[in-house]
């Protein structure tokens, strides 16, 4: 064979075979009866040939033509499979795609989404990294992430208050309750926020979301929070309230379960409304890799 014969001439040559005659596959083919014989004549003089024999009924295939066949039709089922690759491929996103975590994972349900990640778009590469949400946050406008958890308060995502230049999705809403060391019931169970300051405080970093949500609380109040001790993770403070160093935020799912497995003391009259969102810089918000994080979230939450 000189040259190799085009998709167009082999289908040609299959379609033919299957049907018996040139008229019907003509007719399959979309094509003029020319134009098919054409095509098989083609094939019939760059193989050296003679693919049909002309009968009573129509076209029979040579017994030459019959040792061909076979391999015809797996060149068209693996050109048909290869398009059908490259349609898939032409969607496929690709990339790597740096996340900003906080807290826990079950709470940001991580390790679900990394799941879905590898599922619906096996060539996103994710790298973690990990901060309370005010490092995330400047992590981003750094763009040393892609994007990040984040939690604040409702009306600071709602009203845009954090930054402009942020594009943000709320996922969650829950709520903060004040928790104390064992045995401090009394102090706390009842009493308001001007009360609450005085009393001993674990303090967080100011760019946690505690800090920034008790600055905000204090201040409307006009009293200062009285801080003891200073530290910058969830289960760290636990530890340090359990130890009986003084009072903390916590969430309210941890908060009822830390009273009734350990009898921390919880307050019962204040609470603090919270979020969690997803954010990523505006202008990157339609970016394949971050679009398609922002879309597993928004329907699995």
């Amino acid at each position: 064979m000189d040259r190799l014969s085009n998709i167009n001439t082999l289908l040609a040559f299959v379609t033919v075979a299957r049907e018996g005659s040139v008229s019907k596959a003509a007719e399959v083919l979309n094509l003029t009866q020319p134009a098919v014989s054409h095509q098989i004549r083609r094939l019939s003089e760059e193989t050296g040939i003679t693919l049909f024999r002309r009968t009573a009924t129509g076209l029979q295939i040579t017994q030459d033509g019959t040792a061909i066949l076979h391999k015809a039709e797996q060149v068209l089922a693996a050109m048909s499979d290869f398009r059908r690759s490259a349609r898939q491929q032409e969607g496929r996103v690709a990339g790597t795609l740096k996340i900003g975590t906080i807290v826990d994972p079950e709470f940001i349900r991580l390790g679900r989404l990394l799941s879905q990640l590898r599922d619906e778009f096996p060539d996103i590469a994710t790298e973690l990294i990990h901060g309370v949400s005010g490092e995330i946050l400047n992590q981003l406008k750094r763009e040393r992430i892609d994007a990040g958890f984040y939690l604040s308060a409702p009306e600071a995502i709602s009203h845009g208050d954090e930054d402009d230049t942020i594009h943000a999705v709320r996922l969650a809403d829950f709520s903060y309750r004040v928790i104390a060391p064992v045995g401090w019931d009394k102090w706390i169970e009842h009493a308001g926020w001007r009360e609450l300051a005085a009393l001993p405080w674990i303090g967080t970093p100011e760019a946690s979301v505690h800090n920034r949500l008790l600055a905000s609380i204090f201040a409307e109040h006009g009293c200062t929070q009285n801080v003891v001790a200073l530290v910058d993770q969830e289960a760290s403070m636990l530890e340090m309230v359990r130890s009986g160093v003084g009072l903390s935020l916590c969430r309210e799912s941890i908060a009822l379960h830390q009273r009734q497995s350990f009898g921390l003391a919880v307050c019962n009259t204040v609470s603090v409304p919270a979020c969690l969102s997803i954010t990523t810089l505006k202008r990157r918000k339609d970016t394949p890799v971050v679009s398609a994080l922002f879309g597993l979230l928004q329907s699995t939450w």
